[in-house]
Formats: structure tokens, sequence, C-alpha cells
């Protein structure tokens, strides 16, 4: 056998032929391509993309002029706001690891991410500025007590925002002061290696302290151009941030709306009124959000959704979004586009592509399908459902349970500071996801439930998901959440929560035959509680706090 590999001898990659992949690059070309195009609109704010770059090169140099370089972290305590898209750049050109912080993050929490992740200068806006001034004591205490108070004290920088007018003041220097001292021209380069870490995200952990989340380049630069590929963005889109860009970095689409040099259209807050209001002078096309978000908007007074004629692209993420929410999408005229992800992923990482056969079907049957998590995004390697211990494909029948398992570029380098959980995450070579799923014929998966989430009754096993689906589809219910009660004779029975949609109302015993007329007997919620449901962020629903609640009534009883 000949052991001489002629393409490799000679043959090496060279700065003409290989660049490290990092989604830094996609601003300088929409720079140069076209810099009086808009690209940041918020509130009577316009920016163009050429001014963009050059702000985002005046913070990265204001940032090392103040000892910012190669591995520090810089935290945002920011709402989708143009700073907030101009530290997805800045702070990555030194070098520097961005950390966005979860703006609804009580001040232990933040004091915590703040000091495991090092922060070594933090954007705070003046709305969080109270919260951040007490995580900033707490971390001076945490310090104290570990006795590494000589740890370098983060520099604030406070950013005002016309669209937010107080005069809550922590910091050193205002964000527009800071840019001043940095140079329009700044030069900068792509990181050599594309492993190299560019983001820190924490995740909402419901026990113990959250994990940080590490993005390196290459992730980031792949998952946004799957965003563009695997949605068919066209080019120049105008994008509205309902998605929290603290939320696995907006999924990526800080870069992705700069790579196809679109128009990043901020808002401080999810509201419908403001929502149709952006979507109608901002020509809008294209949104992102949990289930929660478009469930606001197909339930929005008639009246604030006039006059907007042209189709709503949205990309809708979640374990499962209720049926009822992609039809209501279908018939208030957003196109919607399932994906499904975690923070390990970047965001999304699979998508539900829609196929032309399945236009000729019913509505409900369409939302059936496109209520999938789907396959995998075009730039990740694999998304499948495993057996968990045996890490084997489980039937492709629709009725086998198994684990979801992701594989390959789209997935974190780690979890900062913790080999045994990043190595538990990837034991057998695949990230293990934690969510129960089936795999269809058509090599489609659908997500079951959540592990921790999964109700066993006599030894039948209920997906909370199920159960959930069938309750928003009834006339009065805006959001349900099932989980499991202890129960002597069962082991476990399903309890619902839930929230009326506003004029609505039902009671117990119709809901229960509600999904008497819906599900087999087992799976029927033995009782309903009605009240507010809390969520995370980004809409997510908080079962852990809805377990705690259910704890205490039972201890109480």
């Amino acid at each position: 056998m000949n052991q001489h590999n002629s393409y490799a001898a000679g043959l090496e990659s060279n700065p003409a032929n290989f660049i490290a992949l990092s989604p830094l690059s996609f601003l300088p070309r929409t720079a140069r391509v076209h810099p009086d195009r808009t690209s940041v609109v918020h509130g009577e704010r316009r920016d163009t993309w050429g001014l963009t770059y050059q702000r985002c090169r005046r913070l990265a140099c204001a940032l090392g002029l103040r000892g910012i370089g190669k591995g520090d972290t810089v935290a945002a305590m920011l709402p989708n706001i143009p700073a907030m898209v101009e530290a997805h750049f800045g702070v990555p050109m030194l070098g520097a690891v961005l950390n966005t912080l979860n703006t609804r993050l009580d001040a232990e929490a933040i004091a915590f991410m703040l000091d495991h992740g090092q922060a070594r200068a933090i954007l705070v806006d003046a709305e969080f500025a109270p919260i951040m001034a007490k995580a900033l004591a707490l971390l001076a205490l945490r310090r104290d007590a570990a006795g590494s108070n000589n740890a370098p004290v983060p520099l604030v920088i406070d950013v005002d925002d016309t669209e937010f007018i107080a005069a809550n003041r922590i910091g050193q220097i205002e964000y527009e002061a800071l840019l001043a001292t940095g140079d329009p021209e700044f030069q900068w380069s792509l990181p050599n290696d594309e492993w190299d870490a560019i983001c820190l995200n924490y995740t909402s952990g419901t026990t113990g302290n959250p994990k940080g989340v590490v993005y390196h380049h290459r992730g980031a630069y792949l998952n946004a151009v799957s965003n563009v590929v695997s949605w068919n963005m066209p080019a120049q889109a105008a994008y509205l941030w309902t998605l929290p860009m603290f939320h696995c970095n907006g999924w990526c689409f800080p870069w992705t709306v700069t790579l196809n040099a679109g128009v990043h259209v901020c808002l401080r807050k999810v509201e419908p009124a403001q929502i149709f209001d952006l979507i109608r002078r901002h020509r809008v096309t294209h949104l992102c959000g949990a289930p929660i978000v478009y469930s606001m908007l197909i339930h929005a007074p008639q009246i604030q959704r006039a006059g907007i004629d042209w189709p709503l692209e949205g990309l809708v993420a979640g374990a499962a979004p209720p049926v009822a929410v992609l039809e209501g999408c279908e018939n208030a005229g957003i196109r919607i586009t399932h994906v499904y992800g975690l923070t390990e992923t970047y965001g999304p990482a699979s998508v539900c592509e829609k196929k032309a056969a399945w236009e000729t079907l019913s509505l409900d049957e369409r939302a059936r399908l496109n209520g999938r998590q789907g396959v995998p995004y075009h730039l990740q390697d694999e998304c499948t459902v495993l057996d968990p211990e045996t890490l084997l494909p489980v039937p492709a029948d629709g009725e086998t349970m198994g684990e979801v398992f992701f594989r390959g570029n789209i997935v974190m380098k780690g979890y900062l500071k913790n080999p045994k959980a990043t190595a538990e995450a990837f034991a057998g070579g695949w990230f293990h996801t934690g969510d129960l799923a089936v795999m269809y014929p058509d090599g489609y998966i659908k997500i079951k439930d959540r592990s921790k989430d999964i109700i066993i009754s006599g030894g039948e096993n209920i997906s909370s998901l199920e159960v959930e689906d069938v309750l928003y589809k009834h006339h009065a219910v805006l959001t349900a959440a099932v989980i499991a009660r202890p129960d002597p004779k069962w082991g476990e029975v399903p309890v619902a929560f839930i929230e009326f949609k506003e004029g609505q109302t039902s009671t117990e015993e119709e809901l229960i035959q509600w999904c008497r007329d819906h599900l087999a007997r087992f799976k029927v919620p033995k009782s309903i509680i009605f009240g507010a449901i809390p969520k995370t962020s980004t809409g997510k629903l908080q079962k852990f706090l809805l377990r705690q609640q259910m704890q205490s009534v039972q201890a109480i009883e």
C-alpha cells in the first residue's frame, strides 16, 4: 500500500486558502457592500451598516484601552437595543467573550454568573441598574467570603436609551462616552482558531447553580448561516426583535441579520400593540419567539393587526408548540416554521422542514405535522432519537420513546469550569438533551416530554405535552401546564394549571369533560387549578415552581 499521501504533501493550509470561521466576518462585508443601507432601527434612531461597523470598532478599541483582551468576559445586562447588537461584534473583535445576562434574573443569580464568568466589564441598561447594583454588592460579598477580593472589580458601563428615560446610573462611564474614546477605524482581526470562545450563556437551572454554556466562533458562524438557509430567508429582511438577545444570543440572529444585510428592528418589551405598530412602520417580514409570543399576537384585538397585508414569517421554538397556536398563526397570516434546540446548541439546531405535499392537507393535519421538531438544521450533522442506555436508534414507528441526541458543529464547547457536567452531556459521543421523543417513518422527530416531566401513572407513561395540547384546543384556554401529583393508588396522576384568555372562563368540570372527550381516561387531569402560571423571560413554563406550589398545598392538607 502506498503510504505517501500526495494530496497532503505541500498542500498545507495557508492564509490564501484557509480563514477561521467567525460570524464577525459578516459585518465588514455587509458594511462594505451596503454602507448606506439601514442596519438598526430603534424609536426614531436609524443607523446604517457603515455606521454600525464604526461603532463596533469603537467599542472594541475603547474596551481594549481599558485592559480588556482575549479570553476576558464582558457581561451585558441589556434589552433588545442597538448597544446589544453592537456588543455581539465589538466584544469578540478583541477576542473577549460576551456574556449576555437574563434581564429577569434575581441579584443572587446574577452575582453568581459575574463571579463564575469573571466578568471584567458590564454593560448595564438604566432599567436594570437597581438589580445590578444589588448583584455587584453581592459579588463583593461572595469574593470577600471566598478570600478572592483581589479579583479585578468589573468596569461598569451605563447604557442610556432614549426609549427608556431614567436617571439610574451605577457605572464609571456612559456607553456613548466610552465609544467616543474608541477609534472608528480600529484594526482588529478574526481569531486564529475558530474553536476560540465567543460567548458565554448560563442555563436557567431549576436546582443548584446554573451551568455556563460556552460557544465557539465556528458554531456561531454555522448556526447564523443555517438560520438563513433553513428558513429560506431572503436578502435584506426586516427582522423584529421579539426574541430576547440574551437568550442563546438571540438564536444567533444578531449575526444572521448582519449576514443578511437586513434591518435589526429593536424592541425593549414584548407588547402586541407596539409589535404590530413596528411591523406596519418598518414593513417587518421576520420574527422569532416562544409559543407564548405568538399566542399573544393571535389573541390581540383585530384593530391592532389592521393594515398588515403581507405575510409574516415566524420561527417558533419550544418542546412542542400547542397545535392551537400553530393553527391560530396560520389563520392570522403568520407563516410559522417550527425549530428546536437548546442553549447548548446555540438555539435552533433542527427544523420541521415543510413539504409541498402538506399544503393539500387539512389545517389540523398541517398543524400536527408542523408541530414536530423535524430534522437536523442544514449545517448540523445529526439530530436523532436513541435509546439513552444503549445509544441505539429507536424504531421509526412514531410510538417508541427515546431521548433526543445532537451531534455536529452546532453544539457547545462545553460547560465552563464544569468538566463533570461536560463529560456527562457528551457521553458516548453525543450531546444528551434530556428530551423524550419518538421518530416517525419519514425521519422527523416529535418530542413527547422532558424526561423530568413525564408522568407515570399506574405503570403507563403520560405525556404532559399531549394533555396540554388538548387543553389548548379549548376556546377559553390561553395557557396550560400539566404536572404530576403523587397518588397513593396510581403513584402519580396528572394535574392541570390553567390561565384563561381575556374575557373567557370555564369550570373544572367542563375542562375535565373536554379532556375525557379527547384523551384516554388515564391521561385526563384529576384536578384543575386556575390562576397565573409562572414563566421564564422567554415564555417557557416554569413547572418546577408549580411542583413546589403543589407540594406546599399537600403539606397543608
